[in-house]
């Protein structure tokens, strides 16, 4: 199967392709990996609700991801999360050296969060 871009109907199939985790035995392990996704979400929409930025909790999910999803992880970001959290969801990428995994010309418009960046660089 080709994926020219994630939809509904395939990005379930484009992590299973791409999903690669030893510990994992059964159908939930995958299921419980892929609710990072939301979790991150749910981090980050908290951020731009309230100012509160978990840094180490964003991190830890996103080096699991990165480990158990591969190079698939930030195209599955980007598809899962909107587009006002782009700016950060970018920003962690870029600290993390990840953002180049994904060279999508649509996505080199998208800015940094200075705020953002001045907390990642301080940890």
């Amino acid at each position: 199967m080709k994926f020219d871009e994630l939809n509904d109907k395939n990005y379930l199939l484009f992590a299973i392709k791409y999903y690669d985790n030893p510990q994992s035995v059964t159908e939930d392990d995958f299921y419980d990996d892929l609710k990072r996704f939301k979790y991150v979400k749910r981090l980050f929409k908290r951020y731009e609700s309230s100012g509160v930025l978990k840094v180490n909790l964003i991190l830890n999910h996103l080096i699991i991801l990165f480990n158990v999803f591969g190079e698939a992880t930030v195209p599955l970001l980007f598809y899962k999360l909107e587009k006002e959290l782009w700016p950060c969801t970018k920003t962690f990428l870029v600290f993390l050296n990840r953002f180049h995994d994904y060279p999508r010309s649509s996505l080199s418009d998208i800015s940094l969060d200075d705020e953002c960046m001045s907390i990642l660089r301080s940890v």
